[in-house]
């Protein structure tokens, strides 16, 4: 049996490092946005405008560890619930 309350945690503050840490690197080097949504995303797109402020630090981060807390929330609701 998986401990959730314990892995959500380590999933947010894995989720937070990661996010903070790609949104860091396209902050410094903003040529690295294209190369990571073709390569990355496989999507070839016009960035237009370079939009990099604390909000959209605060709301991204947001939306990705609910993204994550979901993903990981049903991971270990299958986890357990499948018998081996």
């Amino acid at each position: 049996m998986i401990n959730l309350k314990h892995l959500l945690k380590v999933s947010a503050a894995w989720v937070s490092i990661v996010y903070a840490v790609c949104f860091a690197g396209v902050a410094m080097f903003p040529l690295l946005r294209p190369g990571f949504m073709r390569y990355g995303l496989h999507m070839g797109i016009d960035m237009g405008r370079n939009i990099l402020t604390f909000g959209t630090f605060i709301s991204g981060l947001i939306i990705w560890n609910v993204i994550a807390l979901l993903a990981v929330w049903l991971f270990v609701t299958l986890f357990n619930s499948i018998k081996k």
